[in-house]
Parts: C-alpha cells; structure tokens; sequence
C-alpha cells in the first residue's frame, strides 16, 4: 500500500509539522493514533475499509510514509524496522548477476550486507570513488544495474556530486539509490538532484532522540512504488505503528533541531582544524574540504558528523577513553553528542586492508555533533585531546 506524497504548498518548516495525515480522521486528534492492531475486522468478503493486515498497511505507519514521501518529494515512502531493512529491500529490486556500484566509503552495515548476504545470491557490488563521477562511469560494466551512494559518506564525509552521478547512472540505464541519513531531506533532497531511490536509517537525525529504530525509502516512480511495496510486503520487514508514532514526533522538530547541529558542528569543526593536536579534519563545511563547493551546490548546509585524526604524540584510543560529557557509542544524529571508532564500530566489517586503502585508519575519531551548549561539547573534546597526549 504505497504512501503517495501530496503537492507542497506551504514552507519546508512548515511541512515537516503538517505534512502527511497529521489530524485522525475518526476523533480530530492532533496527533495520528499509535494503531496497536495487527489486523481490522471487514465488512464482508473482499470488503474492508483499507486495512486487512498491519504487515501490509497500518494507519499509524502510513502517515509516516505519507510524510517522508512529501519531505523527500517523491511518490510514495516506505517505512522499515530499520536502516538496513530499507537498503535490504532496495537491493531486493535487483536481480542475480547484477552489480551495484558504491562508494569507497560507505557504512559499514551497507557493505556488509552485500558481501555476506547478497552475494549467497548471486548481486555483486564494486567499490568506487565515486567523489569524482568519471570514475564512477569508467567503473560501468555489461551488468551493472544501480548505483548506492552517500554524501557526505560515511565516515570520511566525502561529497558526491549526486545531480552527475543521477544523469550518468540514468544514461547507462541503472536505478540511483542515494542514502540520504546524514543530511536528511531538511538539508538535501536527492530526488530533486534526479535519484530515484531515497533511503534513511531514520534513527538517526529523523527520530533525533536515540530512542527508536527505524529505516524509510523514498521511490521517485509509480512503477518502482508498487514493486518496492511487494518487495516490502513479502519479505516484512516493516516498522511497527508505536516507533511509526514515535518518528512522526521526531520528524517535527527536525528543523529546530539541525539548525542547532549544524551551528555547533560548525563550532567544534573550525575549533579542531585550529588545534595543534589534530592532524585532518573532515567536514563538509570548512572552505579547503574536497568536494565543499559541490555540497553548497546541492545541499543548504554541511551535516554535524565531523571526523578527524590527531596528530602524532596522541593516541586516538585514549582520546575515545577520556570523554566524559561525550558518549563512546554506536549510531549518531540524536540530541546526544556521540563519538565512536569506526575501525572497530561502525565499520569493522569491512576487511582492515580495504579500510586502509580508502582512509579509514586506526587512528580516524567520529564524532556526531548534539544540541548541547557548543562550549560544553568543545570543552570536552579538548579535555580528552589533552588527555590523549602519549607521555
């Protein structure tokens, strides 16, 4: 049961409070109902009143997917149990002996997938530095069928520029998957650019509270609506209708929220590439990062992950063992500042010698960039950069 987005007429603002079924058609609640069923009585054979199972459809869940089908601009939207479930049923799109191209720095979780899970199947992937679209077409071979790219990309925050990699994909005839969970489509909407598959791990910035689990897609097509609602049906993976309320609510706040991010990432950034200490810094924001101009092209801000290595004499270990108001943890993009190793968290499934190749070192640090007061979280960083220091 496709969620199709509406026209928008009012302000992104305005939207990402009103868009979607945001009044209960039954009572007039202000807020869509958590729908606790797991299926609906009908009025007689093959007669319902729109809902048979919640597997297939559920009031609660549709009125998220009417919403992020209207944030994103696409036709429809799909909501999942999370992330990965959403990548897992786009790339169910694909058949065996396909190849999927992504970027040399991907999640972790992504990679994965198709090297342990897809591959029982017969889906091959390569891995391209997509940061420059004629590698990216020079690596099209006879069975390439899809593209899956970040930007900024995870962790190394590469920019792609995702309007050419859009039209080169479309003119070799291959689907383009953008995963847009780092700049949500408050920051960038990459079926504007010419993708035609949206996917979030809504997590992250979309729930902001680190308290649900969720993943959501966004198709720019009627065909590829009905086929992803298939795939979505059949296989199951589906969120459930409390997380479903629980990122309505979340997605509400989103505009307040990132404005917020993104002025304390842009903080921590300059104040990081100013310290002695600190050897790179990688965020989207600083004028001299690779790919800056093209991110102003085609997104309103730079995203709050920013990632960084320090300099010899500081081991990045000890650094991760002394923040205090910085949390060591897996995930990002909640209220919360986080900060993790993605050597040996987020992407420890991608083999030691293919990290080091692109850049993922032992000794890279990312961060995710809360609400906090920005002087308390620089406080912290530089407290545990001094810690870091090796005697």
């Amino acid at each position: 049961m496709p969620q199709q987005s509406q026209q928008p007429t009012q302000s992104f603002a305005t939207r990402l409070i009103h868009a979607g079924a945001t009044t209960d058609p039954v009572t007039g609640a202000v807020n869509i109902p958590i729908y606790q069923t797991s299926t609906y009585q009908q009025d007689g054979v093959g007669k319902n009143r729109g809902w048979e199972y919640s597997r297939t459809g559920n009031p609660t869940r549709a009125a998220l997917e009417r919403l992020i089908a209207d944030l994103e601009g696409g036709y429809a939207g799909f909501a999942f149990a999370n992330g990965m479930a959403a990548i897992t049923a786009v790339l169910s799109l694909l058949s065996a002996g396909d190849e999927v191209i992504i970027p040399t720095n991907v999640y972790g979780g992504t990679y994965r997938v198709l090297n342990q899970v897809f591959d029982h199947f017969g889906l091959t992937f390569r891995v391209v530095d997509t940061s420059d679209p004629a590698n990216l077409e020079a690596a099209i071979g006879p069975n390439t069928r899809a593209t899956l790219v970040e930007s900024p990309a995870n962790p190394l925050m590469t920019i792609t520029d995702l309007r050419e990699v859009s039209r080169i994909a479309h003119e070799h005839g291959l689907l383009s998957i953008v995963d847009n969970t780092f700049m949500t489509p408050y920051l960038q909407r990459p079926l504007e650019l010419g993708a035609d598959v949206v996917v979030h791990s809504a997590t992250k910035y979309l729930g902001g509270h680190s308290d649900v689990v969720a993943g959501l897609a966004v198709v720019a097509t009627k065909e590829l609506a009905d086929r992803l609602a298939f795939v979505q049906n059949a296989t199951g993976g589906v969120l459930g209708p409390f997380d479903s309320f629980l990122l309505i609510r979340g997605i509400k706040t989103l505009g307040v929220r990132m404005d917020r991010h993104l002025h304390n990432a842009g903080v921590i950034a300059r104040a990081l590439e100013e310290n002695d200490a600190v050897a790179r810094v990688y965020y989207p924001g600083l004028p001299d990062f690779p790919g800056y101009e093209v991110n102003r092209r085609q997104a309103s801000g730079a995203g709050a992950m920013v990632s960084f290595e320090l300099a010899d004499g500081y081991d990045a270990h000890r650094f991760l063992a002394s923040t205090r108001l910085v949390a060591l943890a897996e995930s990002l993009g909640g209220v919360e500042s986080l900060v993790c190793h993605p050597a040996t968290m987020t992407h420890a499934a991608i083999p030691k010698e293919e990290r080091d190749r692109v850049g993922i070192t032992d000794g890279l640090i990312r961060l995710s960039v809360g609400i906090e007061d920005a002087s308390d979280i620089l406080a912290d960083i530089e407290q545990a950069i001094a810690a870091a220091r090796e005697d």
